[in-house]
Formats: C-alpha cells, sequence, structure tokens
C-alpha cells in the first residue's frame, strides 16, 4: 500500500496560449512544487482539466511527470475513463511508468449507480492491475455518491486502499474516517478540519496556487498546533472560498498564474475569468500576498 499522507497536489496543466500542452513549462512546476514540499503530485488531475486531454496527451504527461519527479515524492496518475477498456489501458500505462498509485472516477454519465454496478466497475479494474486505486467521492461533478456501506465492500478488494472525498458534506467524511479505507480530503474549504479529524492527507486543486501554504498548513496540524494552524488557515480561506462558488479550474489557475505558477490559460471550452470575476479572486487572495509561507 502506497503512503499518501500530507499535501497531493491536484497538478494544473499548464497551456499555450493556442491551447498546447506547454510540457517545458509543465516540468519547471514540478520542481517548484517539490521544492515547496509536497507529497505527492497528481498527473492528468481534474484541474489539470483531465477531460480536454487526449489519452495520449495524458500519457505523455504521466511520462515526463514520472521521470521529472523521480522518486522525490508520490506519483498519482488520475486514469478516468468513460469507457472500460480505455480506463484499464490508461491504468496499465500509468503502473508501467511508476506510477504510485492511480485516481478513478465512478462511471460518471449513465453509468451504473448503484452499489453492486460500481463495486463490479473497481473489481474489474483492481483485477487488472497491481498498485493502489484511489477511489472518488465528488457526487457535484459524477451525479454519484459513494456510501459508505459501499467504501466498506471497496476496501475489501487488493488494491482499492484510498477514497478521495470532495463532497464537502464533513458528516460523510468522518463517517469514511470510522471505515477501514485511508481516507484523502478533496474539499478545499473543509482542509484543516479534515486534517484535525484524522484525515490521512488531502489531493488539493487549490495547492496550485499556494504550496508552501499547504504544506505548512499540513505540518502545523501534525504538529498539533492547531491554534497556528487555524491562524495560517484565516489567510487561506477567502480564496478557497472564492475558487469553491466560482468557476474552480479556472479559477485555480489564475490564482495560480498571479502568484507565479504557471501560465493561466484554459483549453476550450472552459473561459477565463470576467473582469469583475478577477477582481474579486485578487481581493480574495490579498491576505496571501501580504505575508507568503514561501
Amino acid at each position: 500500500m502506497a503512503d499518501l499522507k500530507g499535501i497531493n497536489l491536484a497538478m494544473q496543466t499548464p497551456f499555450n496560449d493556442d491551447g498546447s500542452v506547454n510540457y517545458g513549462t509543465f516540468e519547471e512546476l514540478i520542481d517548484k512544487y517539490v521544492d515547496a514540499g509536497v507529497h505527492g503530485l497528481v498527473l492528468g488531475a481534474g484541474t489539470g482539466q483531465h477531460p480536454y486531454l487526449t489519452e495520449d496527451e495524458c500519457n505523455r504527461l504521466y511520462e515526463i511527470g514520472a521521470k521529472r519527479i523521480g522518486s522525490r515524492c508520490n506519483v498519482i496518475c488520475q486514469t478516468s475513463a468513460l469507457n472500460m477498456d480505455e480506463v484499464i489501458r490508461r491504468s496499465r500505462h500509468a503502473e508501467s511508468i511508476g506510477a504510485d498509485a492511480l485516481m478513478i472516477l465512478p462511471p460518471y454519465f449513465e453509468g451504473p449507480d448503484d452499489d453492486d454496478g460500481l463495486f463490479a466497475f473497481y473489481k474489474e479494474i483492481d483485477a487488472a492491475i497491481g498498485i493502489d486505486i484511489i477511489g472518488y467521492n465528488i457526487p457535484q461533478a459524477t451525479g454519484i455518491s459513494v456510501s459508505v456501506e459501499l467504501l466498506e465492500r471497496l476496501s475489501t478488494l487488493k488494491n482499492f486502499n484510498w477514497i478521495k472525498d470532495s463532497a464537502g458534506d464533513f458528516t460523510t467524511h468522518q463517517e469514511y474516517l470510522a471505515t477501514s479505507a485511508s481516507v484523502l480530503n478533496g474539499c478545499d474549504t473543509t482542509t484543516v478540519y479534515a486534517l484535525m479529524a484524522g484525515t490521512k492527507g488531502v489531493i488539493w486543486g487549490g495547492a496550485n496556487y499556494m504550496p508552501h501554504e499547504a504544506v505548512r498548513l499540513y505540518d502545523l496540524v501534525s504538529a498539533g498546533k492547531h491554534a497556528e494552524a487555524l491562524q495560517l488557515w484565516q489567510r487561506m480561506l477567502p480564496s478557497l472560498l472564492f475558487i469553491w462558488r466560482t468557476h474552480y479550474t479556472p479559477s485555480v489557475l489564475r490564482a495560480a498564474q498571479l502568484r507565479g505558477y504557471g501560465t493561466g490559460n484554459l483549453r476550450k471550452p472552459l473561459v477565463k475569468l470576467t473582469a469583475q470575476q478577477d477582481e474579486a479572486l485578487q481581493k480574495a487572495l490579498a491576505p496571501l500576498m501580504e505575508n507568503p509561507a514561501t
């Protein structure tokens, strides 16, 4: 079982002005994030605009990323796809280039949404690979909720050792923590409380624009310095509330650009923030700009 505790940064995919992937900047960002102390990088993450990348582009990101990262932190690849054969093909490729774990969404478009169907989906993937699977609970995007009962059942599979919970329902999150699964928080706005409650780590899109602060927050909570952690959290929270309530990926990438991480470019059909939204984002980022944790 992979050790995925800590800050697993759901990494952006940098694009050029024409929408092509900027692999050079991708490698530069890897170095910046690793130097900031993150414990893992999620390649092809949702924040990396995974739905709008081709399979070949994802594979190249995995290959370049795994080589650049080396053994400096964990390598997690999102290998989600709608076609079952493609999920397995992507997953096997990621395993072959040294991924420590795979993050895989449930069948999110008119696929099975009952517990038996979801279990069969992950069981087939589990049998095809030999590294950790991170399940993904994000019902606001998939329309599928992973029940506590299903999570316990999935945990009996050989490789299904983790669940990323991005739902934002802290009651369910604490119920997950009481199961035999290892839990990773994925809801930006509950991060500090999830860490205090005992979640082993996070997969965090917002860390793209504040990797140093994210690592510092984890270190403070791990050391039991909750008062200091909450002081830092108050500087982080305004921007986290903004990205969670506005268009998530465009907001994260623009915030990252403003703080020196990436190009800020998007791939269609995603669009940039409006001038009014951009102004509001910069206001929300002000507490971080005034006292950066670098």
